[in-house]
């Protein structure tokens, strides 16, 4: 292959090695790919121009800011999300505590402690498993444990149907995938970065700890706050576990007070708007959905910020 070839770029070459010859399949299967991307960019579009249009009435009347800090209320002129989305909140918080650093020390664990046997890989089989259950049915798990038969730790007043009843199944439900995401993290540090500092007279922890973690720090970032996104926008879990839609106050309720007390959601509140036959709470629903793709997107973009800042870091 001459200098010629070379300079023309990677098209000319790719030719030249493959004797010009066309490569069919290629083509198709390029074709294949661009025409699922098309068609899922006018599915979002679809959805998108959906749920503005349809909240554009809900607008009319009302600020954002007005919307976001009114109270519930069954008036859907006065109606607003404050108890919702301080409430979806709280339980974010919440599931972050309880899903995080067990997530990431059981990964760690797997990854790099445990040995190679029977009992790990049964372990590891069961936590991708688990990752795919139906959302459902952690309710029901949350349900069973959290509400029913630690009712009088998690909400005594109020029969188990607290926020931490809530926040701990949520826990539940994101805990899978953020041993998944962490592991996977973790096993794509070359090994090499591991000899080398076990080369060095480091100890199994201080190779974790600044060698490891570092270096797997934006996929564990990623995987992790993209997890809290999932459990967000789930309100199967929260309506089985108390998650209610009608006014309600903690008053001079203590902090612990309010954990144990009732709570509401974003998610909860649009299943039970959009069973409602007025149209005006048909734009509020399309509203709600729009503040909460919202706060999926900064969600999202804190994920990939923090990846950037982590990968310019190592």
């Amino acid at each position: 292959m001459n200098r010629t070839a070379l300079a023309a770029g990677p098209e000319t070459v790719s030719r030249a090695l493959t004797h010009h010859r066309r490569d069919v399949r290629g083509t198709v299967f390029t074709a294949a790919l661009f025409a699922c991307l098309i068609v899922a960019m006018a599915i979002l579009a679809t959805l998108l121009y959906t749920v503005i249009s349809g909240s554009l009435p809900a607008w009319r009347d009302r600020s954002v800011t007005t919307f976001i800090t009114s109270q519930m209320s069954a008036d859907p002129h006065e109606a607003g999300i404050w108890q919702a989305f301080y409430g979806s909140l709280t339980l974010m918080v919440f599931t972050a505590v309880i899903a995080f650093p067990l997530g990431i020390s059981a990964a760690i664990y797997l990854e790099e402690y445990a040995p190679d046997t029977r009992l790990t890989r049964f372990i590891n089989a069961n936590i991708r498993n688990l990752a795919g259950v139906p959302s459902i049915v952690y309710g029901l798990l949350g349900l069973a444990i959290f509400v029913k038969l630690l009712g009088g730790i998690t909400g005594p007043e109020v029969e188990g149907r607290s926020v931490i009843a809530a926040g701990l199944t949520l826990g539940l439900l994101t805990l899978p995938i953020v041993i998944i995401t962490t592991a996977e993290s973790l096993r794509a540090v070359p090994n090499a970065l591991r000899e080398a500092a076990y080369g060095v007279g480091s100890t199994q922890w201080q190779v974790i700890r600044h060698h490891i973690l570092p270096v797997g720090a934006p996929g564990i970032f990623t995987g992790t706050i993209l997890s809290l996104g999932r459990a967000f926008g789930e309100a199967a879990p929260l309506l089985l576990v108390g998650g209610i839609t009608t006014f309600f106050s903690v008053g001079d309720a203590s902090f612990v007070e309010t954990l144990q007390g009732r709570f509401s959601a974003m998610p909860v509140l649009v299943f039970s708007w959009s069973r409602l036959p007025q149209d005006e709470f048909r734009a509020l629903t399309a509203a709600l959905i729009l503040v909460m793709l919202i706060v999926l997107l900064l969600i999202n973009g804190t994920g990939i910020y923090l990846r950037n800042r982590f990968e310019k870091g190592t």
